[in-house]
Formats: structure tokens, sequence, C-alpha cells
């Protein structure tokens, strides 16, 4: 019984990478899973295995481990941070005048994908029913921004140059030629927020002398799941954390080609007596490629596997927000649906 036992965690806690397929690949722990085991889920079992760990923070960008969960709720929190974190997004664009070659829908399209530096929980969400019209805009659930531009010859080019960039000016319209016009108290609340794109150099258009833009924007806040305009996120992903260990030692020629078989940084020689002794130093590097399955002698003497609750989450912000400030929000977001959820189940229970 106790092998048996064994052999079971082993299956619940590992994926095993084999030459030509995966092993131990199961969608769900749900209780009952495993005929003969006790797999029930236990509260204080789970908040002692339960943990966050950062392993890289930077501007944009957010590495961190996240252990002990069911691969479902890891994948929510993954939906989540894509499609239910609200941010700011340009929703109504009004041109009052467009000369230049670039279509007004095409033109409104890629305004609306330039992510717009506001905290998206400082307004509030515009009312459905509203008219769209300018005068609507208010200073709690609208920001208000302008494109005004046109290009000239300049007088100062040479005769003979060529050079767009020297004969016109305001020929490039980038996304940092967009200026915020304050609403109400606007000014004087968001004096300190440098509202505006987040990107100073996307290109809108190119323009040629005579041709102008006069464009008035309205940001709105909303979800990634009713537009890709409003996710926070240009990636959010998961990973399961690989396993690699050694079933024999793996010393002089052949340890030198194990070391080839993965990717930098995840095997390492080292000098024993003389020998050059393969070792394991980092295992997260490893991007599973399974290479070292195709050498004859070496498939049987490395186990290549994936930790089943230990999943590596990427988050990269769109500079929208800092990407921890996202993982708070997405968790408080998660919060919110549990307590949905137990409200409906209190309201039947009453019932």
């Amino acid at each position: 019984m106790a092998a048996t036992m064994k052999n079971v965690e082993e299956i619940r806690s590992h994926v095993i990478l084999e030459e030509f397929g995966v092993r131990n690949v199961h969608t769900t722990d749900f209780p009952g899973n495993y005929p003969g085991y006790d797999d029930t889920w236990n509260m204080q079992e789970f908040q002692k295995s339960f943990r966050i760990d950062v392993v890289n923070l930077n501007e944009n960008s957010m590495e961190f481990d996240m252990v002990g969960i069911d691969a479902a709720i890891a994948n929510a929190f993954r939906r989540i941070l894509l499609a239910e974190v609200p941010t700011m997004a340009i929703e109504k664009v009004f041109i009052y005048n467009n000369t230049s070659i670039v279509q007004d829908e095409v033109l409104a399209h890629r305004l609306g994908l330039i992510p717009i530096k506001a905290d998206p929980r400082l307004f509030e969400y515009k009312n459905a029913g509203e008219e769209s019209a300018e005068e609507e805009a208010s200073e709690i659930d609208t920001i208000q921004l302008q494109l005004k531009i046109k290009c000239s010859r300049n007088p100062r080019a040479s005769k003979d140059s060529s050079d767009p960039k020297e004969l016109y000016l305001n020929h490039m319209v980038y996304s940092g030629d967009i200026k915020w016009v304050p609403i109400g108290n606007q000014a004087d609340v968001f004096a300190d927020s440098g509202i505006g794109p987040v990107h100073s150099d996307i290109l809108i258009a190119q323009l040629r002398p005579g041709q102008e833009l006069d464009i008035i924007m309205h940001c709105v806040k909303g979800l990634g799941k009713d537009h890709a305009k409003f996710s926070p996120v240009a990636t959010a992903s998961y990973r399961l954390l690989p396993e690699i260990s050694f079933l024999e030692p793996v010393e002089g020629e052949k340890a030198v080609r194990l070391k080839s078989c993965f990717s930098k940084g995840v095997i390492d020689l080292e000098d024993v007596h003389g020998k050059k002794v393969a070792k394991v130093v980092n295992s997260r590097l490893d991007t599973c490629s399974r290479e070292v399955l195709r050498h004859p002698d070496l498939k049987d003497v490395v186990k290549l596997g994936r930790v089943r609750d230990h999943f590596i989450f990427s988050v990269e912000s769109t500079g929208i927000l800092p990407p921890e400030v996202l993982v708070n929000e997405a968790i408080k977001v998660l919060m919110s649906k549990c307590q949905t959820f137990l409200n409906e189940l209190n309201s039947v229970d009453m019932e």
C-alpha cells in the first residue's frame, strides 16, 4: 500500500516528459480522482503549501512563482489579467479634419490601440446608455485628448535635399503629439499624474504639406474582454517548473554531450577526482526540448518532468500600470468572483 500511495503522489505532483509523449497528465485534482487515495481538500494543508515568490521585477515586467494551486485557478488568474483588469483607452474619436491618406476608420482604430497612461482606479465606468456627443463627457468617467497638427514645407531646407525630414515640418505624426485636455476639475485633481500616451514614439500617420489632422478623443474605462485595447498586459503567461534528475552519475564525454542538450545555465560540469561530472544547476531555465532523449546512451540516465502545482508566471505590462499593481488588481477581481459565488450559494440555501 505504501508503494501505491507513493506512486499516486508522484502522479499527482509531476508530469513526466517521455521520448514520444507525456505521462501523468491530468486535467483536475478534484477529490476522488484517484481510487484508494485520500486526496480530500484541506484548508490547513493548502495554506501551508501555497505561496507566491517574486523572482524578477522591473518597470514593465514581472516574473513570479505561484506554488500549491490547481491549473484551473492558475489559468483563471491568467485570464483575469488579460481580460478583466480595467484600464482607460480611447473609445470615441471625433474627427473634425483629416486630409491625410489614412482613412478615418483606420485612423480611429490606430488611436484606440495606443496605451493611455491613466490610473483607471480613479475613474468610474461610463454608463452604456449615455449619448456619444462630445458635450456628454464628464470629469469622473472621461479623459479628453486632442491631436491637432498640420504639415508644412521647411523654408530653411536645402534646395537639393530629398529627405522628407529636412523638407517638411510635422510630416511624421507620433503619439507624443497627442495632448491632454482636462475636463472640469481634472487639471487640479490629476495635476501630477502625467495623463497621456504611455509611449511618445508610436507612429500614427505621415503627412505632406497642406495635410492636417484635427481630432478630439475620449478615453473611458473598460475591460479587455470587451475590446483588446483595454487589456492592461502585452503578455500574461505561465509554465510549469521543469524538473531534471539523473538516474545515475554522468561523467566524461557523456557529461559534455548532456550539457549541450539543454539550455544554457541548466547543466554544469564539476571536477570530481579529475573527472567531469554533470550536475543540475538551474532547471527553471530549461525549455523542455527533450533533445537529450534523442541520444540512445543518455535517454535512460535522465528523467525529465515538470512540477504540476508550481507555475512560473510572466507578466508584461503595456505601461499603463506597473506589473505588481496589475497582479494585485487581478487578485482582487478573483476574490470578488469568489465572494459573488458564495453569495449565490447562500441565497440558494436560504430559499
